[in-house]
């Protein structure tokens, strides 16, 4: 049973920066992807940045430039540095595992920036 932890998140002024950290417990070695997702309030959830197996990351075109992600295979964590947070930012941030035919969920960190 695969499981995720997420750390970090919490309140910060426009401009700052934030460090998102999630945790794999289990076999992960045969997952597709490894990243993170945001849900903004009343909007729909939405990929911000992963890392798939061979090592390439995508990141939504509203972070680029912003949000750095890196993962290591070996720790099997996953982290999201983010900077020059905006208002905008502010959603609860999903740690997520994508096995091609199945996703497994972090428990959700709230991250608000204020303006």
């Amino acid at each position: 049973q695969v499981q995720l932890v997420e750390s970090g998140g919490g309140l910060v002024q426009a401009g700052g920066s934030l460090r998102l950290s999630c945790a794999a417990s289990g076999n992960i070695l045969s997952i597709k992807s490894m990243g993170w997702y945001r849900q903004p309030p009343g909007k729909q959830r939405e990929l911000v940045a992963n890392v798939i197996s061979d090592g390439t990351t995508n990141y939504a075109d509203s972070v680029k430039g912003r949000f750095t992600i890196s993962r290591d295979k070996a720790k099997k964590t996953v982290d999201l540095q983010m900077s020059s947070l905006k208002p905008e930012d502010t959603a609860v941030y999903y740690c997520n595992i994508d096995w091609g035919w199945y996703k497994n969920w972090g428990q959700g960190t709230q991250v608000t920036v204020s303006s």
